[in-house]
């Protein structure tokens, strides 16, 4: 008698499920073309969307078992906090909302699909974004043991044909060719793409704002916020203590009721290419202002201008998918010490798409009104500053004298 064949079970995947296009028809697509079991991880940063409902549509779609995972508080605290830190700003203007936020999913889905006894873990990126970059590093860094599936760099399909092969299979997806968007939000922002923002032309239609009003029909009136940080952390809202968390949903839905936070920019991708981004990060832009702004009361002009290098690099290494890296923890450090003194209180006003500092003050403060008026109380020593001059311009004199005896020598 031929023995019993004994069944192989099938492959465990876990896939960073956003509810979305590419992910749902992921599902699907990797149980046809792998074979494999499908176990929908769905990481909570902040997206509005109703994730329970995202995990029951996964769960339609054919995954064996879904998840979501909060991880809010643990985005602000050891995610959003740290770049905040840095002003961490993406070619001086994109506050790596969603850059930021892959880290973190990666080490959630990480995570689960250990405790699960998974082999594989896989997301819906395509071959010409920054996300597979991010997602895959991390993934290496962490759990170098496991195998990485990405759908979307395979089965070769623009995004309308991802939606007839969503209507084909009858997949709930919340998206279609009248809207047609790749949206991604987190607490940190909301980013755009596709469709008409394609064009780098057009004007983003409204339509692609969700967070934010339009600066003409904002308010006429602007609302004025007082941010206290402690340490480079933003603590309290108009004086009163609050988390991070609340802090920064409440600055969302302030600093977006005026406008603020719209960016239309033309980004460097990582992977070679230029694309147009359009974001919304009421939030972010507003405590970066106020946390830069008070940065320059409480440190010295060298480790300013030092710290404002740093900030640049620090930004291109998020945005470039190393936030598991060496070089990232060692800028950590210094982004740490550099804060240490940054503390204090920072007024905004917020109108018409703009937010402005229009006040700041620090028990750390290194600005003296005795040495900069020009009323009575002026203590500055203003015999020193030609002697000053004098030392401070003597290289260039010199320098000046030689060039002009040797231009003499040659005349003669």
């Amino acid at each position: 008698m031929n023995p019993e064949k004994k069944s192989v079970p099938k492959e465990k995947v876990a896939l960073a499920y956003s509810g979305g296009l590419d992910t749902s028809v992921a599902i699907k697509w990797m149980q046809d073309n792998y074979g494999c079991e499908v176990i929908a991880v769905c990481v909570d940063v902040g997206q509005p969307d109703d994730l329970n409902d995202a995990m029951r549509r996964a769960r339609e779609i054919g995954a064996s078992r879904s998840f979501v995972i909060d991880a809010k508080k643990e985005f602000v605290e050891e995610y959003i906090f740290p770049s905040l830190k840095a002003n961490a700003l993406y070619e001086g203007r994109y506050p790596l909302s969603t850059a930021i936020s892959r880290p973190l999913i990666a080490k959630k889905l990480v995570e689960k699909a250990l405790s699960l006894g998974a082999t594989a873990v896989a997301h819906g990126c395509t071959a010409k974004g920054n996300d597979q970059v991010r997602f895959e590093v991390s993934f290496m860094s962490l759990a170098p043991e496991l195998k990485i599936y990405a759908p979307t760099r395979e089965w070769g399909m623009n995004r309308s044909e991802e939606v007839d092969y969503a209507e084909k299979h009858k997949l709930p997806c919340p998206v279609t060719k009248k809207s047609i968007y790749s949206i991604d939000e987190s607490l940190w922002g909301r980013a755009a793409e596709c469709g008409p923002l394609d064009d780098p032309w057009n004007e983003p239609p409204e339509d692609a704002f969700k967070w934010t009003s339009s600066p003409k029909d904002s308010p006429d009136k602007p609302d004025y916020v007082e941010i206290a940080f402690e340490k480079g952390i933003p603590v309290a809202l108009d004086g009163k203590k609050v988390t991070g968390l609340e802090l920064i949903k409440t600055l969302n839905e302030l600093a977006g009721k005026h406008g603020i936070g719209r960016i239309d920019m033309i980004e460097n991708r990582l992977v070679g290419i230029k694309s147009r981004e359009v974001y919304e990060c009421p939030a972010a832009v507003t405590l970066i202002s106020a946390h830069a702004d008070l940065e320059t009361l409480v440190m010295t002009k060298d480790l300013l201008h030092y710290k404002r290098k740093m900030e640049q690099d620090y930004a291109d290494l998020l945005y470039n998918g190393l936030w598991f890296s060496p070089l990232k923890e060692s800028m950590d450090a210094f982004m740490d010490y550099t804060n240490q003194h940054v503390t204090g209180t920072v007024r905004m006003k917020l109108f018409k798409g703009s937010a402005v500092v229009v006040g700041r003050k620090s028990p750390l403060s290194l600005y003296d009104e005795g040495l900069v008026t020009y009323q009575t109380g002026d203590v500055f020593d203003h015999t020193s500053a030609k002697g000053f001059i004098y030392v401070w311009g003597l290289p260039s004199k010199v320098a000046s004298v030689v060039k002009k005896k040797k231009a003499g020598d040659k005349g003669a």
